[in-house]
């Protein structure tokens, strides 16, 4: 029955009857069956007019079963007026969360005003949203309840500003289960980062320091064993850089930049750090070290290795790993980036044997711990 025969069929005591039946139950089931109905039908103007006078009754019962089907059936709903959503999304917990959760009638100007106003679970609620914006996020971050922050850190569809971030990081300064949220993310800026790493310790700081971006000059103290302990791995922090001129430029600066760290970076699939350091090492602009190394045949790659001073010996090992890159396509799929890492590693180590010991045992580490990653599910096969 759509809403136009609902109409004509039933009088407006049948429709009050179908919603408020002798028991709440009986009204609940009733709600659900029309809130379907309702989402599930192309409306006209008129039919629109006569599903928000029931639904107005629904949210107006005074069971609680009855507000809370309309809440769960239409929390995804375009059909859901805003006026009835905002009126559920203001009602108490159990019938406020679906809609604060999920609906997309609700503005992010009414969501600001709930969560200065609303309990924690609300404001939870509403930091598990598919999609936060700065505002929203911001508001969270310094009003916000220990949970609903911690959820917001956790949600990487929430976009964090400077402000609040600094906010999370000063209300949250001696709560190790916020610090470990905020490392959880996927990214976080480099200031961010910065500051996290006089915040946290142990476990947490080992993740922190080898997932996330750092300035160059802290990157190379903490792997230099001057920070906590030495756990930071320079050819990943290579890897996660975004500035790679910046980052070669401090390596060179304090004596890293090593013919091992280059040779693991490019095993690891870290090209433009590869680049960088070509052009560092040899005195040339990126651009022109990118064409020796890619479009200048063997040739220009031999002239750039022999400039940048790499010893001769591994030019052979060198060499094979840029046709590897070049012939080892990514697909696109989910753990791309960490399968083709290990077509590389794989590749580089059985095609090519004479690989100094230390950097052989680098690369067996880094396919166990790629192995290991995909027995627990974290890299698709």
């Amino acid at each position: 029955m759509t809403i136009a025969t609902m109409r004509t069929a039933l009088t407006q005591d049948d429709i009050r009857r179908l919603v408020r039946g002798d028991s709440a139950e009986a009204r609940a089931n009733a709600a659900h069956k029309i809130c379907r109905r309702i989402d599930a039908t192309d409306l006209t103007q008129e039919e629109q007019e006569s599903a928000h006078q029931i639904l107005d009754m629904m949210c107006a019962d005074a069971a609680v079963l009855v507000r809370r089907a309309l809440a769960v059936t239409l929390r995804n709903s375009p059909k859901l007026p805003r006026d009835i959503a905002l009126k559920l999304a203001k009602d108490i917990d159990i019938i406020a969360v679906p809609v604060l959760k999920s609906s997309p009638m609700i503005t992010d100007e009414d969501l600001v005003e709930i969560v200065l106003a609303g309990s924690s679970e609300k404001q939870v609620a509403i930091a598990q949203r598919a999609a936060l914006g700065e505002g929203l996020t911001e508001v969270i971050a310094l009003h916000g309840s220990k949970e609903a922050v911690e959820a917001a850190t956790l949600n990487e569809g929430a976009a964090f500003s400077d402000d609040a971030y600094a906010g999370v990081l000063k209300r949250f300064a001696n709560d190790n289960d916020v610090k470990a949220a905020l490392v959880s993310r996927s990214s976080l800026p480099m200031h961010v980062t910065e500051k996290l790493v006089n915040m946290v310790a142990g476990e947490l700081f080992d993740r922190l320091v080898n997932t996330h971006e750092l300035p160059p000059q802290l990157a190379i103290e903490i792997a230099a064993g001057t920070r906590e302990r030495a756990t930071l791995d320079l050819v990943e922090q290579a890897g996660l850089s975004t500035d790679p001129a910046r980052f070669v430029q401090q390596l060179h600066l304090n004596g890293r930049l090593t013919p091992s760290v280059i040779m693991r970076a490019l095993c690891l699939g870290h090209m433009t750090f590869v680049e960088h350091a070509l052009a560092e090492l040899g005195g040339v602009p990126h651009a022109k070290a990118w064409l020796m190394v890619h479009d200048a045949g063997t040739l220009g790659l031999k002239t750039v290795f022999e400039r940048a001073g790499l010893p001769s010996g591994m030019f052979t090992a060198f060499r094979l790993a840029i046709d590897i890159y070049h012939k080892t396509d990514m697909d696109g799929g989910h753990g791309d980036k960490e399968r083709f890492r290990q077509r590389m590693v794989e590749r580089v180590l059985t095609q090519f044997q004479a690989i100094p010991r230390a950097d052989l045992e680098y690369l067996l580490d880094k396919l166990d711990a790629l192995d290991n990653a995909r027995e627990r599910g974290v890299v698709a096969a």
